[in-house]
């Protein structure tokens, strides 16, 4: 039995978008901001009790937010930071996170980003 899916919302695939947006490449970004700002002992983000998430959570919004319109005005400067595929309403959430992730590139942006992290980890954990 083939079962026929709804029609998506636009709104429904915007937030959609706008989500996979900031959790999968504005929260990595800026978490590994937040980390390089607590190696080198700049207070004014990380020094305050809950300072360092506000900060990333903030900024992780704020680039969802303004990556696709950039990426729509301007797609040959931001062919790299803009993921049309986030905002395919013909597509599920999982479609949308498969297509993304098998581009070449975004392979080497998540492999650059986990490498990152782990290493601004161990400086982290080590300076205590």
């Amino acid at each position: 039995m083939n079962a026929i899916a709804a029609p998506k919302s636009s709104a429904q695939n915007r937030l959609e978008g706008f989500a996979l947006t900031a959790v999968l490449q504005g929260l990595p970004t800026f978490a590994a901001a937040a980390l390089v700002l607590k190696v080198m002992g700049a207070p004014e983000i990380v020094g305050e009790r809950g300072g360092a998430a506000v900060y990333v959570v903030l900024a992780s919004l704020v680039y969802a937010a303004l990556t696709p319109w950039l990426g729509a005005k301007f797609p040959k400067r931001f062919v790299h930071v803009h993921a049309p595929v986030f905002f395919d309403a013909s597509l599920s959430v999982s479609e949308k996170v498969a297509q993304w992730r098998s581009q070449p590139m975004v392979s080497l942006q998540l492999m650059t980003t986990m490498i990152t992290m782990s290493l601004l980890a161990v400086a982290v954990a080590s300076l205590r």
